[in-house]
């Protein structure tokens, strides 16, 4: 294929894939690396992708993907995420789980346990857990976002602060160069402040395409979680500050 084919059938596998790396790329277009580099950084250049560390992502720092695409953006890699987050989690623990397609994920896998007290401020979450009778599932009050089933505001906030949990697992949409976890919705990111308050064991769960994703708002830092799970070993940047900051990191 030439360039232009090229060219689109990159911006078509990262819109698809939110995320995609230079040897992922290699293989889908059957070139070398240093051509997909330069094909990158010219896309890069022309605003239609962002360059990320090892590949390219979308670029709207402003507006995350909508649900429906994210829902089905690295499926197989969040359900191995899922998995082993589920797996770290004792019968008849109470927990947080915050919004977000992965930690819906992880929901599922949850069914299996036993005795689970869950706090949650995501719609869908409570949905799937609640059709277990031997668990109790409480759901956030707030404001309903309608784009995916996210329960956000100040109200929310106060809610969540009633509650000391032993486990808060929490998505992200990106994670910076220097650890900063980012969002899009201010709303959602004090939501998720105050789970990172008022929780013993914090564990973020966050596929490879997070780091040095883009997004507006400031959550906090990784160096206030216990606990990071992942599919692929971080950048060296974040690697660094999770060894500074004795933070488990999990590979699924």
């Amino acid at each position: 294929m030439n360039q232009t084919q090229r060219h689109e059938k990159i911006v078509g596998l990262i819109k698809q894939q939110g995320f995609m790396s230079i040897d992922d790329l290699v293989s889908a277009c059957d070139v070398t690396p240093q051509t997909i580099r330069r094909d990158l950084n010219q896309l890069a250049e022309n605003g239609v992708v962002s360059r990320y560390h090892g590949g390219a992502g979308l670029n709207r720092s402003w507006e995350n993907t909508p649900y429906q695409e994210r829902k089905t953006q690295n499926s197989e890699v969040k359900e191995k995420i899922a998995e082993a987050v589920a797996a770290m989690i004792p019968d008849g623990a109470s927990l947080f789980i915050n919004i977000g397609t992965t930690t819906e994920l992880i929901a599922t896998k949850l069914l299996n346990h036993k005795n689970l007290h869950v706090v949650t401020n995501n719609i869908h979450v409570a949905t799937i857990l609640s059709a277990k009778e031997d668990f109790s599932v409480i759901i956030a009050a707030g404001e309903v976002r309608y784009r995916d089933g996210g329960i956000i505001g100040e109200a929310t906030c106060d809610f969540i602060s009633q509650f000391r949990m032993d486990y808060g697992i929490i998505g992200i949409s990106g994670i910076s160069s220097d650890g900063a976890l980012l969002d899009f919705d201010f709303r959602e990111v004090k939501v998720s402040q105050a789970i990172l308050e008022h929780t013993q064991h914090v564990i973020l769960a966050a596929d490879y395409s997070k780091f040095e994703r883009r997004a507006m708002v400031e959550q906090g830092h990784i160096s206030q979680v216990d606990c990071l799970v992942c599919d692929k070993t971080p950048p060296a940047s974040i690697s660094k500050i999770i060894k500074e900051n004795n933070i488990t990191f999990v590979k699924a």
